[in-house]
């Protein structure tokens, strides 16, 4: 018998290869769905709470402005973000040894498992807010096994020319989950405080159970060993510096906050000393934690300086108008302030449209045009928006904030997508995990350290005027001078968080003493009415937005001359047949029409800059 010939499908490629040319379509459409679902529920995580402290310490039974518990209430935002900042790196590297997939589904299980236990406080009091802490760390330990593969299972599974769009639409997920989670937190804590657990349950499960179906290994495993020394000094240091960070923001010894603690000096050294002596180990052992030749690349290294600056800048702002709005505006303008909180996240809607409108079509252009302008426009765009916020004043009319913060999402949607693209398109395949990693690290540390320098700046901007102010202006509405320099002598971080967390911080810390008894009915009503403390707020709180702006505004422009600086990446190129640059083999491309790159041989040693190469 005559052996048949393969059938051929429509212009002659055999039926098989387009089959799995069909199905590698398919996959990559699965792998950007289930991604996109993970980077958005682990962003969503890290701001839901956020807009749902006040619900949340009601719900447990917290007195925002006792002592001690200010520290409560920094750990619930700031823990989240330590400990992503510190695992994205040491899980990106497990995925490149023991398969970026496998890593991810674990970190689904994980983070679906931790928020069933959050949304079963136990306890009240300091106990239970432990228990929420305690739970929130391994809930980020799931979120940083998501982020930091989400990417590289991305790079894996899309050709070249799309992967800037797939990215996007990454990136645009998560940020789009930071602030859409301010709304949900809002909503969902009307119900129940406990809903903003609740809520990742179905949706984790589902996405858990499809990722375990569907997703494949399609990169290359990278084995070797665990850097056990370059893990535990970068872990250890980093978490160091931020947990000073995070006693740095809290009052000590009569001071408004604590950055003359010894224990933060001693924080700040020993972390600081550790970092350098991960740099060193990393240099010497045959396995490192992380890839230090890949900060050899221009576009690798300027990409992620410039990321940092732009998530210190965005972090920042974002918390700094949260405050704006809630303990200021909102009041001033008739918002009840258990209200507030809600009420304040839709106001910053317009900044999360401008970013959904301007993240896919960034990251669409990109893998046309390139990545090197729209960043860098982006950076310079972002900058202009912090300009255009200082010189607002502080009763502003509301639609010129809205034109301002979604210039501001459109500015972050130039920057991310292309930054992202640019960053993992400079690096070999088998590095795609650990890179992705360090650029997720990169960003959350820079999210950390941003509430604690702008809070601390807005906090200084405080300290000089609001006691005297606050101790006049209660003594003016016939508050004893003993009472109202008790209350005036408070920390300014307490007052601001006090209006954050929706409690009229002046109604709130004068019925304890009652003086209010001995007040007249309309001095009564002045004092914990809406407007009173927003209105001595204003002046100390603008002179510290000035300065939290124009610091905002110099990180931008910074950011902006960064990526001008990465050089001309492998985005621009568009795509198409071109020889191999030197160390590089030639594959067949997807479409069976051009050859493009194979970076899946790649090692560290052996590829040539991508910019020195595309000079």
């Amino acid at each position: 018998m005559t052996d048949l010939p393969p059938t051929r499908a429509p212009g002659g490629a055999d039926r098989s290869g387009a089959d799995r040319s069909a199905a590698d379509d398919r996959y990559k459409w699965t792998a950007l769905t289930n991604t996109t679902a993970a980077v958005f529920m682990s962003a969503l995580d890290g701001s839901i709470v956020l807009i749902a402290l006040p619900a949340i310490f009601r719900g447990v039974h917290l007195d925002p402005l006792a002592p001690g518990n200010i520290a409560y209430l920094l750990w619930m935002i700031m823990g989240y973000r330590l400990v992503q900042a510190v695992l994205v790196v040491t899980v990106g590297r497990l995925g490149d040894m023991y398969g970026r997939v496998r890593m991810y589904n674990s970190g689904f299980a994980v983070f679906t498992f931790a928020s069933i236990l959050l949304s079963f406080d136990p306890f009240d009091g300091g106990h239970g807010a432990m228990w929420l802490i305690a739970w929130r760390v391994l809930q980020a330990v799931g979120g940083s096994m998501l982020t930091a593969n989400s990417a590289a299972i991305l790079t894996d599974a899309f050709p070249e020319e799309q992967r800037g769009f797939a990215l996007g639409i990454n990136q645009v997920a998560a940020l789009a989950g930071m602030f859409i989670g301010l709304v949900a937190g809002g909503l969902l804590s009307a119900w129940d405080w406990r809903a903003v657990f609740w809520v990742n349950v179905p949706v984790g499960v589902f996405f858990t159970v499809w990722a375990y179906r569907t997703l494949r290994e399609t990169g290359k495993r990278g084995g070797g060993r665990i850097d056990w020394w370059g893990n535990i000094t970068f872990a250890v240091g980093l978490s160091a510096v931020l947990i000073a960070v995070t006693f740095g923001l809290q009052p000590y010894g009569g001071h408004t906050m604590g950055w003359t603690n010894p224990l933060v000096d001693a924080l700040l050294a020993a972390g600081l000393l550790l970092l350098v002596a991960f740099v060193v180990v990393e240099r010497r052992v045959d396995a490192p934690m992380i890839q230090l030749s890949l900060f050899r690349r221009r576009a690798f290294t300027f990409g992620n300086l410039a990321g940092l600056a732009i998530s210190i800048g965005r972090g920042g702002m974002q918390f700094v108008l949260i405050i704006w709005l809630q303990g200021i505006w909102l009041p001033l303008h008739g918002y009840d302030y258990g209200d507030t909180p809600l009420w304040a996240g839709i106001f910053m809607l317009p900044l999360t449209a401008g970013f959904l409108a301007a993240g896919p079509v960034s990251g669409y252009l990109s893998d046309r045009i390139g990545s090197r302008g729209l960043a860098t426009g982006g950076a310079a765009l972002f900058g202009a928006t912090f300009l255009g916020l200082m010189v607002l004043p502080i009763d502003f009319d509301y639609w010129i904030f809205a034109v301002l913060i979604a210039l501001n999402g459109i500015a972050s949607g130039m920057f991310a997508s292309p930054n992202s693209s640019s960053i993992m398109g400079s690096v070999p395949a088998h590095l795609r995990g650990v890179a992705s990693g360090m650029r997720a690290t990169f960003q959350n540390s820079g999210t950390a350290v941003s509430i604690g320098v702008f809070f601390s700046l807005i906090v200084a901007g405080l300290a000089g005027s609001l006691p005297h102010t606050l101790t006049a202006g209660l003594r003016h509405q016939g508050v004893s001078a003993e009472v109202a320099h008790q209350i005036g002598s408070l920390p300014p971080v307490a007052s601001l968080f006090a209006a954050q967390l929706g409690v009229n911080p002046i109604q709130h810390l004068l019925q304890p003493t009652g003086a209010l008894a001995h007040l007249t009915a309309a001095q009564q009503h002045t004092l914990t009415g809406r407007e009173f403390f927003p209105s001595l707020i204003a002046g100390p709180f603008h002179s510290g937005l000035v300065v939290v702006f124009a610091f905002g505004a110099a990180l931008a422009f910074l950011a902006a001359i960064a990526s001008l600086l990465r050089g001309t990446d492998p985005a621009a190129r568009p795509p198409g047949p071109r020889t191999a640059t030197p160390g590089e083999a030639l594959a067949p491309a997807s479409d069976g029409r051009h050859p493009r790159p194979d970076t899946t041989t790649h090692t560290t040693t052996d590829i040539t800059d991508t910019n020195e190469a595309s000079r």
